[in-house]
C-alpha cells in the first residue's frame, strides 16, 4: 500500500507538468481512496464472517451437549425398564422424572437448532458481502493500474477503460451492502 502510494504521487508530479494528465491523475487518487475503503470494508466483513461463524459452532456445541445429556437420560430409562424394581412407586417417579427432562431436552434442542441454523445463514451472507468487497477491491486496484498506464503511453483509451472498470467494481463493491 504504501509503495503504491509512493507510485501514485510520483504519477501526480509528472502529470502536474503536464496539465492534460490532471484528470486521469484525479481519477487515480480517487480509485486509491476508493480501494482503501473497500479494503477496509472486505477485512471488516471477514472479520464479522469469523466471528459468526464462532457463534454457529458454539450453537452446534450446546445443541450437541443437550443430545448427550438426553440420551443418557433416555438410556437410564432403558435401563429402569430392565429391571425389576423393588419399589414400583418409587421408579415411577423416576420414570417420570426423567421422562420430563428427556421432552425438555428435546424442546430445547430445537430452540438451539434453530438458532445454529440461522447463525449458519447470517455467516453466508456475511462471507457473500465479504466476496463483494473484495471483488470491488481487486478490480478497483485493475482500473487504477490501467489508468496508471495513461501516464505512460498518453493514450486516453487507457484513462476511460480504468474507469469504466472502476465505476463497474465500485457498484459491485457497493452492492455489498445490499445483500441481507
Amino acid at each position: 500500500m504504501a509503495d503504491e502510494l509512493q507510485e501514485l504521487q510520483e504519477h501526480a508530479e509528472h502529470g502536474a507538468h503536464e496539465p492534460s494528465l490532471a484528470p486521469v491523475t484525479l481519477t487515480m487518487a480517487i480509485f486509491a481512496v476508493l480501494v482503501a475503503a473497500v479494503s477496509l470494508l472486505g477485512h471488516r466483513a471477514h472479520t464479522e464472517e469469523l466471528l459468526l461463524q464462532t457463534k454457529t459452532t458454539d450453537q452446534w456445541a450446546y445443541y450437541q451437549a443437550k443430545d448427550i445429556r438426553r440420551r443418557s437420560y433416555e438410556v437410564f430409562l432403558d435401563e429402569i425398564a430392565l429391571v425389576t424394581p423393588q419399589n414400583t412407586e418409587l421408579t415411577q417417579k423416576m420414570k417420570d422424572k426423567y421422562s420430563k427432562e428427556v421432552a425438555r431436552y428435546a424442546k430445547e434442542q430445537g430452540d438451539i437448532e434453530a438458532e445454529a441454523k440461522q447463525a449458519e445463514d447470517e455467516v453466508t451472507i456475511e462471507r457473500r458481502r465479504a466476496d463483494r468487497f473484495d471483488l470491488g477491491e481487486v478490480m478497483l486496484e485493475a482500473g487504477l493500474v490501467i489508468c496508471s498506464i495513461t501516464l505512460m503511453t498518453r493514450k486516453r483509451m487507457f484513462w476511460q477503460t480504468g474507469m469504466l472498470l472502476g465505476l463497474v467494481e465500485l457498484a459491485t463493491a457497493a452492492a455489498g451492502f445490499l445483500i441481507h
